[in-house]
């Protein structure tokens, strides 16, 4: 470090400027109108967004806890709902505890519901108590329906 730096300093007089870029005709901004013109894909009718998986989803809505003022898909009871190409319905569901009052119509309940959404063939309902029900399965919804929140 015993060399000193020495910082070499040209000057001149003028710069030559650079060339420009030359466009024969003016672009168009078509970024957007691509975008725009693009349609959103359809979902398949058994898939999330799709018509008949909304419409089990609105009908499970529709089946409420007589003990609780909640319906049992925001109360949580709902794990899952798989429907198959040809309309077959499989609801995975539960119940807030296995001495439930409910526990033996309830999931009788939910396959006439579900049964009776336009597409639908089969259903198929399975109660399973694994994972068991707790309060932070519910939708916020719920919780402020409940006075959770």
């Amino acid at each position: 470090m015993t060399e000193e730096r020495k910082i070499l300093v040209e000057e001149v007089d003028a710069v030559e400027t650079p060339p420009k870029a030359r466009v024969e005709e003016p672009r168009q901004r078509d970024y957007l109108d691509g975008f725009l013109a693009q349609k959103p894909a359809a979902s398949p009718a058994g898939e999330p967004g799709g018509d008949l998986y909304d419409g089990i989803i609105d009908a499970l809505k529709e089946i409420f806890d007589p003990e609780i003022p909640v319906n049992i898909y925001d109360l949580g009871l709902i794990y899952g709902v798989d429907v198959t190409q040809d309309g077959h319905a499989i609801v995975t569901m539960t119940l807030t505890t296995p001495h439930c009052p409910v526990a033996e119509s309830m999931p009788g309940e939910v396959e006439l519901r579900v049964g009776a959404v336009p597409g639908v063939g089969d259903v198929e309902v399975n109660l399973v108590w694994d994972p068991p029900w707790d309060p932070q399965k519910m939708s916020d919804e719920a919780k402020l329906e409940l006075g959770m929140l």
